[in-house]
């Protein structure tokens, strides 16, 4: 009998039917990774499953817990077999974790919430928890909150607090999504090691088949919240049978991209950037001494973990923020404390995320009017302007919430480029969405650097992405330059150690998902 085992499970929402019939099963001990694009189902199926989804929706069929019944079980039965039996690890941890306790409070609740224990012995267990997760210092930061935590130190929290009680079943719900490569592979490498020493079934869930490639036993892939494909990883990734599943690996695989042209005309030239922030106790560097160009029509991709100063360099490139010391100057013209009114229609920015960065309370028309209002220009066909991004005409008179990620991404690249800038800055901009719809937006930007000549400055902690888009990297760590070079020959013969270290964090290489 399979440790957690669901069939036929159906989950309706009024008149829509979310998840039609999903079944799986993983044993003690086994990795069973589900896959699907946003809007597939997974974490529906999950939660339908597992009794949180509450009156929200119409919940049939099975899913049991080592022989006992979830579905239709009382809401004091799946609170006792919640936290003890079952342990969960969600994608956000700053979400799910409170603010205003501490680290070590947080994980003690998930033990006190079924068992009463003395309080010496509690904070005891919680330091080992901490320390066995891979916190350091585990005695001292127990007292910490949220906020003085990393993400990917965060998640290590959540992590303690779903393995506290030796769960029969740990759920991790997106659980590296939007972490750095480098915390992403020690995430897998810790949920890998927990599972063994405590002999859990693990269901881990994504939207990345590169992500659970080195994880998974067994593979389901949901699509329209119906299984498509179900097997064995290895049979799966050697032979996938479904096109979806074909559609989903070849979004994964990346190759290091051989610029076309290696002698451009410099374009951007940034100078011995510094970027200092300094309070009364400390003073912080983010960026230190960096110099680098970016030629005209080339992409060139910044790199490097969470605090590395990527984001920063692109602050400071386009005008958003004003440098400690050094020098911007765009075709020659140089700028610093922001970016002259005659130079802005040149440089544009592209955000990570789309939600965020466009006004829900205006249609994409108004949106896209906007640049040419701000600069007293003309406002063009506007139905022209969309269909450059792929996206058809009707679009234009929706909101923003109307859209989905990849498609308000999109309305975020269409309205950057609508002035023809020389340089786009992006963001992450591709962070947040799923890889088929990473692997579009990516294709987009490459053919409209080709169509328009513009340059991208294009700022990610992806190496796979990187390869896909850039000519050029430039490996950040910690606010240095450690690398630079054309793409595919760092990636094939990096000369950093650090380089190499986030090049083997990239989710796949073991499979042959990376091409250099």
């Amino acid at each position: 009998m399979a440790t957690f085992e669901v069939e036929n499970l159906r989950v309706r929402f009024g008149d829509t039917e979310a998840v039609r019939g999903v079944s799986f099963a993983v044993d003690a001990g086994q990795t069973l990774a589900i896959v699907g694009e946003s809007g597939s189902g997974k974490s529906v199926s999950l939660l339908a499953a597992t009794g949180l989804l509450g009156g929200a929706g119409e919940v049939t069929g099975s899913a049991r817990l080592d022989g006992t019944e979830l579905v239709g079980a009382s809401p004091g039965a799946l609170r006792r077999l919640r936290g003890k039996d079952i342990g969960f690890v969600f994608q956000d941890p700053l979400a799910n974790l409170h603010p205003l306790k501490t680290i070590g409070k947080q994980v003690g609740e998930a033990i006190t919430a079924h068992e009463r224990v003395r309080r010496t012995v509690l904070r005891r267990r919680v330091v080992e928890l901490l320390d066995e997760v891979g916190i350091r210092e585990p005695h001292r930061r127990v007292d910490d909150y949220p906020v003085h935590f990393s993400g990917g130190m965060r998640q290590r929290a959540m992590i303690a607090a779903a393995i506290a009680l030796n769960p029969k079943l740990l759920i991790a719900d997106e659980a590296t999504t939007a972490l750095d490569v480098t915390v992403q592979a020690s995430i897998l490498e810790l949920l890998q090691r927990l599972q063994r020493e405590h002999g859990s079934a693990l269901v881990f869930v994504s939207h990345d088949l590169g992500v659970v490639s080195d994880i998974a036993d067994d593979i389901v892939v949901l699509r329209n919240g119906e299984v498509v494909e179900a097997g064995a990883a290895d049979e799966i990734y050697a032979a996938p049978a479904h096109p979806y599943t074909v559609e989903l690996l070849s979004a994964t695989r990346h190759k290091a991209v051989t610029p076309k042209k290696e002698d451009r005309p410099v374009l951007l030239e940034a100078r011995n950037l510094t970027q200092r922030y300094t309070s009364r106790k400390r003073s912080v560097t983010a960026v230190d001494d960096v110099s680098f160009d970016v030629g005209a029509g080339e992409i060139l991709g910044v790199v490097g973990e969470s605090g590395s100063g990527k984001s920063t360099i692109g602050r400071i490139v386009s005008g958003l923020l004003k440098p400690t010391a050094g020098t911007v100057a765009l075709g020659g013209e140089p700028y610093a404390a922001g970016v002259p009114a005659a130079l802005r229609p040149r440089i544009q920015v592209v955000f990570q995320d789309p939600y965020a960065s466009l006004n829900p309370r205006r249609t994409i028309r108004a949106i896209l009017a906007e640049p040419y209002v701000i600069h007293q220009r003309p406002t063009p066909d506007l139905g022209e302007a969309v269909r450059r991004v792929d996206l058809p005409v009707d679009v234009l008179d929706r909101y923003p919430a109307q859209l989905s990620g990849g498609q308000r991404q999109r309305v975020a690249i269409a309205r950057a480029i609508a002035l023809e800038p020389d340089l786009v800055v992006a963001d992450e901009p591709v962070s947040s969405l799923d890889v088929t719809t990473q692997a579009q937006i990516l294709a987009l930007l490459r053919r409209l650097r080709d169509e328009l000549d513009v340059s991208f400055l294009f700022i990610s902690h992806d190496l796979g992405v990187v390869a896909d888009l850039c000519d050029r990297v430039l490996v950040l760590s910690e606010g240095r330059v450690v690398e630079d070079g054309i793409t595919s020959e760092v990636f094939a013969a990096p000369s950093d150690p650090y380089t190499q270290r986030l090049l083997d964090a990239i989710p796949g290489r073991k499979r042959g998902l990376l091409h250099v």
